[in-house]
């Protein structure tokens, strides 16, 4: 529903035509915002409600996101909603040590298209898509999937314990690390200096040309794009440098610390307006049911998203087939990883007729293959036995069918898994100890 402050897809732009009255708003470098406290510096990303922007606040001379609402009545609403769970969370949050995205300031903006919705957002790094992807969807080590894990655990107990608020759309693309992968892209890092007056020849009003030019780049850049395809077929078709591709990157210095950002799908735990919530892979199956949900959604998105860090393949990723739908096939590759689903939770909901006979088995999928999440762990991504036993130890209780019976936020950080000191630091605990031990012998 919402766009993050480094989101947008990857590769495509906006399209233009959405430049227009309801739609964006067109920014140009340099542009002042709010009474000219924050200068426009650079774009972030877009998504289907909004474009957002590296600004500079000169308030507190920091960076910040600037996300800029189309105007039409809808997209406003739906601001209007995101800043209700936004406001609500900076509020209990005052030492900023929660993992949620932090909303500093809105505001209204006018402008050719209508009145604009903006938010302020402190300036974070890239999603966890974008860090799955950057290490070519190798899985990354388990220390640094607790670390995040630790993250999103804290953000998750502080929304549902002390708010009682569900996100209700956890998932990578929505959990952005503090900082970027690429230091270069960082502006603080970067050595960035700001800029804080429109560059020469971007004065207001020549919007016509400024337009014609971001065209002519887009084309530009799709031709490019196209060059650049024909050229990986012809290396992958000679069978040249295409494995260098593979290479795993080293994620050494990248600071894993993260917040849960994207409110837009967000609702109270008492009050809740949809039915259909969560993004296709990360849906619990009481949202495919349709028997109720509650925080324990989350906690199902969390635990896909666990599997997917350790993995980097999604846990879940239904397709339709002959004969049967997407839903379907969703519980039935459910079933096959997580063991066959209680006959009382197949048969509990508003939709269960539609995918289960009055015995709990599915009506078109009738012969299901088993692969017990620890066997996969082993046999296909090829974890060390202890390892893939202690991560399935963890994950399996986040997966339950029940939602009753998943262990919350608060009890997940308590797990003995989370709680795992690494080999590392254990070894430096322990030269530590020893040095100090020939000190005092010495």
């Amino acid at each position: 529903m919402s766009c993050s402050s480094s989101s947008g897809s990857e590769g495509e732009e906006e399209g233009f035509d959405s430049y227009r009255k309801g739609g964006y708003h067109a920014v140009r470098i340099g542009d002042p915002f709010s009474g000219g406290r924050y200068i426009a510096q650079r774009k972030l990303g877009w998504g289907q409600f909004s474009t957002v922007w590296l600004a500079y606040d000169t308030l507190s001379s920091s960076y910040v996101a600037l996300k800029i609402q189309k105007s039409a009545q809808q997209f406003a609403q739906a601001a209007l909603h995101e800043i209700e769970f936004l406001s609500a969370a900076a509020d209990g949050d005052l030492q900023n040590t929660k993992c949620v995205v932090r909303l500093i300031d809105h505001f209204k903006h006018a402008g050719p298209n209508g009145q604009h919705l903006c938010m302020v957002l402190e300036f974070l790094g890239d999603s966890l898509l974008r860090l799955i992807r950057y290490n070519r969807y190798k899985g990354l080590k388990m220390d640094k999937v607790r670390e995040i894990c630790r993250c999103v655990l804290t953000g998750l107990d502080y929304l549902h314990r002390e708010l009682g608020m569900i996100h209700s759309d956890l998932k990578p693309e929505n959990i952005l690390l503090c900082s970027t992968i690429d230091p270069a892209k960082d502006p603080v890092r970067s050595g960035l200096t700001p800029l804080l007056e429109k560059p020469e020849g971007n004065a207001n009003g020549g919007g016509g040309s400024s337009t014609m030019n971001l065209i002519e780049k887009k084309l530009k850049r799709r031709a490019k794009r196209a060059v650049a395809k024909i050229s990986e077929r012809r290396v992958s078709m000679v069978g040249g440098e295409a494995s260098s591709k593979t290479e795993e990157r080293s994620l050494d210095g990248i600071d894993m610390r993260c917040k849960v950002v994207d409110f837009g799908n967000a609702c109270w735990g008492d009050k809740q307006f949809a039915e259909e919530i969560q993004t296709r892979q990360y849906r619990a199956p009481e949202v495919i049911l349709k028997s109720g949900y509650s925080f324990s959604v989350d906690m199902w998105s969390f635990g896909c998203t666990a599997f997917e860090l350790v993995t980097g393949d999604m846990m879940f990723a239904p397709k339709e087939g002959n004969g049967y739908g997407e839903d379907e096939d969703h519980l039935a590759l459910m079933m096959e990883l997580l063991g066959k689903m209680p006959r009382k939770i197949a048969i509990g909901g508003a939709k269960s007729k539609d995918y289960f006979d009055r015995h709990g088995d599915l009506k078109r999928i009738r012969r299901l293959k088993y692969w017990p999440l620890d066997r996969l762990l082993v046999d296909k991504y090829k974890l060390p036995e202890a390892e893939a036993k202690e991560f399935a130890e963890f994950l399996s209780p986040i997966l339950e069918f029940a939602p009753e019976k998943r262990p919350t936020a608060q009890q997940c950080l308590e797990h003995p898994w989370m709680n795992v000191v690494s080999t590392l630091n254990k070894n430096a605990d322990n030269v530590e100890s020893h040095m100090r031990n020939l000190h005092i012998e010495g």
